[in-house]
This record gives C-alpha cells, structure tokens and sequence, in this order.
C-alpha cells in the first residue's frame, strides 16, 4: 500500500537524480524497504586551511610555487653542492627568512580560522530525543536530528522548519550575516506539523523529506516531505525556501522553532557560498613576474659573458695556471665542458642578488598595511549604517588607480533604493492627492485635460489589489527589534522589497488599509472603515525573469480573484489590448519623470479554473526535477486574459553626491556605462538627472523600439548598426596625438541598448551577415562618453563587462552594484565594488571593496588608487633598479679579477642586503608617501589621468634608457 501511495505521490519522478532521502528524527518508516540509508558528512565547519600536520608540506610547496623562491632554491642546492665562490648562507638566510615570515603571517591567519571553527563547533545545541531535550556540541549534529532553537540564537546547520510557539506556524529570521539583510523575512513551518509544538509531539512525528543535493544558491530549495500516519494515507508536502532555515540565520521575536537537519557542516549553503571564488591578479603583479623574467635573461647573459671571457683570458697559459696557483692532479684531468659548466653556475651564483628575493614579501606587507588605511578612512564612514569602507582583498590596491571603465548598477547605487509612493493611475485617471468617499481628484492624461474620476467600483478594485498583491508582513511595532512604524499606529510593515512597502503605504493613503495575515485569510480595512477577509490560495511568487506576481484570493462571498501587478513590458501582453492605450499614456509620461512605475491587473476565475490551476500548482511544487521551469510554466498559463486596472509611480530618489562623483569620474577620464534592469525611459531619466547624458550629447539607440519587433529586426539591427558605426568612427578624423585616453570627440555620443536587442547582437543566427555584429558594435560603444543597457539580466551584465575587458589593450575594468543581481559582473571585472545598501549585502560579500554609498567611489579611486598606484610602481621599480645597481659593481669588478668569481661585498652585506638595509625604507616610503596632497587629487580628477599618462613604470624606463 505504501509504495503505490508513494508512486501516486510522486507522478513524473521516475528518475530521481541529485537527491537526498532525510528520515526525521531518525525514526525508521514502517517499511524498512521504502528508504535506503545514506551516509552524510558532520556538521563541523572547516575553514581553515592547514592542519597541525600538513602546514609545513604543504605551505612549502605553495611558496616554492613562486618564480623567485624557487630560483633562489635552486641557487642555493648549487651553492650547496658546488665550489661557488660565495657561502650558501648568503643565498640561504634571505630565503629561509622569506619563506618564515610567509609561514607566520599564513600560519597565524589560519589560527585565527580555527579558533572562529572551534567557537562554531564547540557551541552548545538542543537536540530532541526520546521526547526530551538533549543538549550536545553543534559538530555533533547529524542529518535527521530533530534541533529546537530559542530566540535570538543562530541556526547551527540548514534545517526544515516543521513548527514553531506561534500558532500560525510562522517564524521571523534575520539573514545578515548571510547576505547582511537586516530586515525580517517570514518563514512558514510545514502545514501538517505547525501543532507539533511540544517536545513530545515533534518526537512521535513519523516522516521522510526528498530534496535536492546541497547547491550553494541561498534564495533556492527544491524538496518534499512525505508524513506517515498509522491507518493513513502518505501525506506529501511541497518544500521550498520559505520552508528551509540556514545556517548563520538568527530567530527574532519567536519563542522557539523545531527543525529538522537536512544540509550539515561544509554541505550547508553557507559554507558552499564561501568556497570556490576566483582569485583576481592585479596588472602589476603580472608585470612583476615579466620583470623578473627580464632579469632572469640579463642574469644569464651576464653569466654567458662572464665564462666566455674567462675561457679567452686562460687561453694564455700564464694566466690559466700562473706560478703561484698550480692546478692540481683532479683539475687537470676535469672535463672542460664540465669545467665550463661548473664555472657558468659559479657566476650565476655569484650574480643572483639582481633578483630580489624580499620583494614579494615587501609588496604583500605593502598592500595588506596600506589595506588598513582605505578602512579607517573617515571620510567614508556612514553614520547612517553605522559603517566605513571594507577592504575584503587587499591585492588589488592598485588596480583602484588605473581603472578606464566603471560599470554601474542604477537602483541602489546611483539612487537611494527608499520607495515613496507618489502617484497611481486607475483607467487612464491620475490620482495624486487623498481620495475620500464623498470626493476625489483626477487628472486624464493625454492631450485633454478635464477633472473626473474613475468608477467608484474601479477604484475600490485597484486598491484592494495593492492591499493584497504582495508579500507583506505585519508586526507590532513594539516587539519589533530596530524598526520604527508609523508614529499613528501599532504596527510596521515587514517585507524583504522596499516597493511592496511603498505601495501598501500608498493603498493606505487612499483609505485602504492592510491588517495582516491570520490563519491564510488576508485582513484589509476600507474605506468605510469596514474589515473584510480574503482567503489567500496561492502566491505565484515574483522572479526576475516574469518580472510580476500575482495571488489568487477568495472573497467572503466565494468569488475567486487572482491579483497581478508587474512591469509593463510583463503585463501588457497579457491584458485585453484595448485596455492598454490609456495606462501606457500614464506609465510613459511617468517613466519620462523617472518614476519606478508597475501595471496592475485582475481576472475573475470559475471554480473549474482555479480546480485546474490549484492541480497544476500543486504538481509543479511536488517535483523535485525541473521544479522551476514546471511553475514557469503553470504561471505563464494562469497569468493570461487579464483585464488591466491601473498603474502605480513610486520614486527612488538619487544618492547624495552621485551626479558630482559621475562628473569626476568623467574628468578623470574614465567611461561610466550603466547596466540596469529597469525600462528605457526611467532609466534615461535618472542618467540626465546624475548627469551622465548632458543636454548636448547625441543619443544613440538600439532598443526594440527603433529595431522593430518584426521578421525583419536583424535587418533593420544592421542598418543601424552601419550607420552609427559610419557617424563615429569612419566620419571622424583619426586621432595623431598618440594620447593613449584621447576618446573625448568634439561632439558627445551616448549608446543606450536594452536586453533584447543586447541578445540579437551576442547571439546572432547563424548566417554570415550577423557574425561581425559584436565587432561593430564594441567599435561605437568605446567610441561613445557614456552607455546606458536597460532591461539587463544579470548574466548580461557580465557579458557586457566580458566584452569590453577583453578589448585590446586590455583596460582595467571596474563594476559597482548593491544587489544579488549584481555579483556576477562584480566577479566578472578586475575590480569589483559592493554598496552595503537595501538590497541585501550579496554584493558587498563577493565584492573586492564595500564602501556605503556610490559617493564614495570618487575618493577610493581619485586618492586611494592613485596613491595605491603610485606607490606601488616605485616599490617595484626601487627593488629592481637597485639589485641592479648593486651588482653591476660586481660585474665590473670580474675584469679586473680575471674573472675569477671573487665576490667584491663581504658574506654578512649580501645576506642583509635585501634583507634589512632596503627594504624597511622603502616599505614605510610606499605606505606614507603622498606626493600630491589627498583633497587636492579629490577636488582635481584630471590629476588621475595625467597618472596613468604618466605611469611610473612608463616613466622609469624611458629616463634608464635615455640614460643609457
């Protein structure tokens, strides 16, 4: 019985791969057959990097990895093995001392990772057993475990929530030290198991949960849970994230939850998400190991030259064996060749110091101290969130002083990403101030104006929808821990979006008001003053690529409803077409004024329609294969036929200082393209405002507006194409000065490009017309001051910075955002910046750099990278250029020893040369030195350009070769 209740069950799950069966609780079904047992690691986190017993081996290996390291290895076995006419100490000491003071500073950090380890792992639990309360260390915790967790604890591995003290089977959990979202997100406990409230109950609980194989996604959970009763039928249960409570995640404002383990240790989703990210190199380390692969040649011929001409000097007898140095019987009998050989390590040995052993450890104190310095930077502290600047890598210092691209995200960066409801529209009428029930004011937009209103039906039907299309929360504003409600009321919104808010506000403004959420009935109060009840039946839940969400609600009086508020582009293809007309009137001319504007819609559904979608849902939910492409799909057929209501304006004001810094980033001749998931016309909107796009810059476009929605698009894509490509490039005179930044033309262009048509050109159909698209189109773009991409999905936004870091020439590319949706270019350019904004702190966490807010962009690179820069040119430079100097001196000397390998420094001033007496100085001089006062770079960005004109590497070699 139970297996064809099973297979009943789980319809379309014939192969079941990258999955995990959990038994709760550890208590066996009652057919031992349907459930193999499956092995699961432990949930002690490691990460650290060595152990007591592989540090040595394996620090040693990492060391010896490095070019210079290893030579002077190498250097050393010769001096070791070979009659050379220096000690092994002098090349020995300096080694061992790096290769120490590398394994202590890399020894201590790991130390500090075990001991935060032992702190996570040591930390005491309560797991329930037998019905009581068992209290163990959490490394002790195993997939099955059934783990209560009090108020204001951290969740000690991944678990499913199965009940809670609330009697809605709710939970509140704060994720920051996740994703650093400090608002509070809701999560619901299975349905069957919220009355499992006591130890007693949750321990008889007999169940299984299928869910997929730990993946590090924080925002995504495919699974079930299969309940046993005994005379019963299997009950199963979809799961999803609003079910799955992780690790790091802390409980706020509930008693105590039950969960049950189902992802432990290194499988939890929050040691998967610090694990496996690229490692970035900086352009001046690169050109370090090309230095030494310089000096390596100069090495060689040195030591070619020497040996030859010693060979020419012992042809003459007297000089070979003169008579106060006879050979003995062993040399005589030598083999030249091996002689020659024997004499060509001795010079390499005795002319190694021009390889600065000291430098790599020089260069990494240089750029860890100098890290310090961004951080205690006042100046970019936010008394706002109580925060300053944070450095998460310190090699790329310098790569802040030679950035040419800056790629920025627009909400949240570049505006304050704070929601204010300003405006809606209700059947083509606009509403802007407080509607009563006896009157209202309106305005129609088009090219007449009249005052009117819509039906008083209609209003009352667009405002239930904004009361009741989201995903809001309400909570006493007193039990709340750092939110403040409105001064009025009681209570204070929770949501994880600042728009859902805004519009809930707005509702409110206009007379209707949303109470919460009770045992699924959603409360609203009208404007009567009156309660009404909603059941709630479904959420289809908001995703990027649907760019909506509805919710499908029955009335009091059984009439079912479903809700839908998205972006235009979203649902104007699914409403009754002469509904359009009116709205679009209204949402263009907001968009115009760069307002964030969403489209409302509604449909009645029959009861055989919402049987057949509540099935639908249903199946999609229970899949655990392709779950997410089956709800697409079931939402794309339950999200047709509407009829549309009205829109909604709410606006997302600029940053402080974000026009000024764009201004200076400009003057410091760097391009600003910004990458946006927003529509054209907001978007454009905001870019004058921030003065990207000046009055008198030409704007190109390529959007599907001027492209077309015909067969015809890739046709009329190259036509315009052409004709860009002809207007800045092959019209304009080429530039003789040789300047390698001069892209200012007398005329300023802009680029502004949306998603699809962005698609068209990175991926064009196979015929040979469309292959050059990507070509062209990069030639106008580097061409262009500034490039606005509007409708960008978050891999397009790495595509974009893939593009142009890979040009030639290879620039130094910069991407800024605050959202998840911005980590990948993020982790796609050479230096990538968070903003610890509203949107969550994934940003911030994959990010290189953190700072508050997008003003602080101007001083990080205008004074921090141009020092960084400047510095750091001069360290590398310094440490080759006086090795140099310091064993041209015993080159010379070999002419006048007869090339007889005699060392002109004594053993003790080779040893501490690179040591000691070097590099201290330079070490302060490269963290101190600021050869341009810090407000005047800020206040002057043409002082960056002019640095990278004038690059210090540039400049040193030219005036070495000048004096040469």
């Amino acid at each position: 019985m139970l297996r064809r209740s099973l297979s009943r069950l789980c319809a379309g799950e014939e192969k079941r791969v990258g999955t995990r069966t959990v038994v709760v609780g550890h208590r066996p079904v009652l057919e031992t057959d349907a459930y193999v047992a499956q092995k699961f690691c432990d949930n002690r986190i490691v990460s650290s990097k060595y152990t007591l017993w592989n540090f040595l081996p394996k620090n040693l290996f990492e060391q010896f990895r490095r070019i210079a390291n290893f030579y002077f290895l190498i250097i050393f076995l010769v001096q070791v093995i070979v009659d050379t006419p220096t000690s092994p100490v002098t090349s020995g000491l300096p080694l061992f001392f790096v290769i120490t003071v590398t394994a202590i500073k890399q020894g201590y950090e790991d130390w500090l990772r075990h001991r935060a380890d032992n702190e996570v792992n040591k930390s005491n639990v309560f797991i329930v057993e037998n019905a009581k309360q068992v209290q163990k260390e959490s490394e002790k915790i195993k997939v099955g475990d059934i783990v209560e967790v009090k108020a204001d604890e951290t969740f000690p591995c991944d678990l499913i929530f199965l009940a809670s003290s609330s009697i809605d089977g709710t939970c509140y959990v704060t994720t920051a030290s996740l994703d650093g979202e400090s608002n509070f997100k809701t999560h619901y406990a299975v349905r069957d198991t919220t009355v499992l409230c006591t130890d007693e109950a949750i321990d008889a609980l007999t169940a299984t949960i299928e869910c997929e194989q730990p993946q590090p996604d924080l925002y995504k959970f495919v699974g079930r849970i299969i309940i046993y009763r005994s005379n019963q039928e299997p009950v199963a249960r979809s799961l999803g994230p609003e079910n799955l409570l992780l690790k790091g995640a802390t409980l706020k404002n509930t008693k105590k939850i039950y969960g049950v383990a189902v992802y432990t240790g290194m499988e939890t989703k929050m040691a998967l998400n610090y694990q496996g990210k690229s490692q970035k190199r900086s352009a001046v380390e690169k050109s370090i190991n090309a230095f030494l692969i310089v000096y390596l040649c100069i090495l060689l011929s040195k030591a070619t030259v020497c040996t030859t001409l010693k060979y020419v000097w012992q042809s003459n007898p007297f000089n070979d064996e003169p008579w106060y140095n006879e050979k003995t019987k062993k040399e005589r009998e030598t083999f030249k060749v091996l002689r020659m050989f024997t004499d060509f390590l001795s010079f390499m040995v005795l002319f190694n110091f021009i390889i600065p052993v000291s430098m790599y450890v020089t260069v990494e104190m240089q750029k860890f101290l100098g890290s310090f310095f961004i951080s205690w930077d006042k100046e970019m502290y936010d008394e706002e969130i109580k925060e300053g600047a944070l450095v998460n890598t310190s090699d790329l210092n310098e790569e802040l002083g030679q950035v040419e691209y800056v790629f920025t995200d627009k909400t949240g960066t570049l505006t304050e990403n704070s929601m204010e409801f300003i405006e809606c529209c209700i059947d083509g009428h606009k509403y802007k101030d407080c509607i009563s029930e006896v009157d209202g004011f309106s305005q129609t937009d088009g090219h007449l104006k009249y005052y009117g209103k819509a039906e008083k039906s209609r209003e009352e039907l667009f405002l239930r929808a904004l009361c009741l299309c989201h995903t809001v929360q309400i909570k006493e504003a007193d039990q709340v821990d750092g939110l403040i409600g409105h001064p009025e009321r009681k209570y204070t919104y929770i949501s994880s979006s600042p728009d859902e808010i805004a519009l809930v506000k707005g509702a409110e403004k206009y007379g209707f008001t949303f109470l919460g959420l009770e045992n699924d009935f959603m409360k609203i109060r009208n404007q009567k003053n009156e309660t009404e009840m909603y059941q709630l039946l479904h959420v289809l839940n908001f995703d990027p690529v649907r760019r909506r969400m509805s919710v499908i609600v029955r009335t009091t009086t059984g009439k079912l409803l479903l809700f839908c508020k998205g972006a235009d582009s979203s649902i104007f293809p699914r409403v009754q077409q002469e509904e359009i007309q009116q709205t679009k009137v209204h949402v263009d001319r907001n968009a115009m004024d760069g307002y964030r504007t969403l489209c409302v819609a509604f449909k009645e559904l029959t009861q055989k329609e919402y049987d057949k979608i509540d099935r639908q849902v249903n199946e999609a939910k229970m899949a655990l294969q392709d779950r997410e492409e089956k709800m697409a799909k079931v939402f794309e057929d339950t999200e047709a036929d509407m009829h549309l209501i009205g829109a909604t304006a709410v606006e997302d004001r600029l940053q402080e200082q974000s026009a000024e810094t764009i201004e200076a980033l400009h003057a410091a001749g760097m391009k600003v393209w910004v990458l946006t998931g927003d529509k054209m016309e907001t978007a454009k909107s905001t870019c004058y405002a921030c003065r990207l796009f000046q009055t008198s810059t030409e704007l190109l476009e390529l959007t599907a507006k001027t492209v077309g929605e015909s067969e015809r698009k890739e046709d009329r894509l190259h036509e315009l194409l052409m004709e860009y490509h002809k207007k800045l490039i092959q019209d304009v005179p080429k530039n003789r000065g040789g300047l390698k930044r001069s892209w200012t033309l007398s005329q300023e262009y802009g680029l502004i490009i949306d998603g699809s048509t962005l698609s068209l050109i990175l991926n064009p159909s196979q015929d040979s017309s469309s292959s050059n698209y990507k070509t062209i189109f990069l030639q106008i773009c580097l061409k262009c001051t500034a490039v606005l991409c509007c409708r960008m999905a978050p891999l397009q936004k790495a595509q974009i910075v893939r593009m142009v870091k890979n040009t030639k020439g290879s620039p130094i590319t910069l991407s800024i955002g605050d959202g998840a949706n911005d980590v990948s270019m993020i982790l796609e350019a050479h230096v990538g910046i968070g903003i610890k904004g509203k949107e969550g702190r994934q940003a911030s966490r994959n990010s290189d750099y953190a700072v508050p807010k997008f003003k602080h962009l101007r001083k990080l690179l205008l004074a921090h990278g141009h020092l960084y820069y400047v510095r750091i040119a001069h360290l590398v430079q310094y440490f080759f250029y006086k090795n140099l100097c310091f064993i041209l001196p015993q080159f010379l000397y070999q002419f006048f020893c007869g090339f007889s390998q005699q060392p002109l420094y004594d053993a003790a001033y080779l040893t501490m040369y690179n040591i000691c007496f070097t590099s201290l100085p330079i070490l302060a001089y490269s963290l101190l030195e600021q050869h341009i006062n810090i407000d005047t770079l800020t206040s002057d960005p043409q002082l960056y350009i002019k640095g990278l004109l004038q690059s210090p590497l540039i400049t040193w070699l030219r005036e070495v070769l000048q004096r040469i």
